[in-house]
């Protein structure tokens, strides 16, 4: 098993003003892409219970996954989420604009 960085892209949409929507993101280790969105449901959905619970939001777990926080009145639309390979933007290696 090769355990890499991944990136979990679920689209939002405000449930109250339907013109207004975004993407929420995760990030973790996981072994393929879903994996990743397994955890990034199953992270989502545990933030989501402690926050109807009234608890606090469970921190990064020890695979690196969490959710920081929610957006109350916002619906995820997991049926669209894409999980792919986590790439770091300001890392040395991917940037185009440095000068050697």
């Amino acid at each position: 098993m090769h355990l890499r960085i991944y990136e979990v892209d679920v689209p939002i949409h405000d449930t109250h003003h339907p013109d207004r929507h975004g993407v929420h993101v995760f990030t973790g280790v996981a072994d393929s892409p879903a994996a990743a969105l397994r955890r990034a449901h199953e992270v989502y959905d545990a933030a989501l219970a402690a926050h109807t619970a009234g608890l606090e939001i469970p921190g990064k777990q020890p695979d690196s996954w969490g959710a920081r926080g929610l957006r109350p009145g916002w619906q995820m639309e997991w049926p669209a989420a894409k999980a792919g390979l986590w790439h770091n933007p300001v890392s040395w290696t991917t940037r185009s604009d440095f000068a050697l």
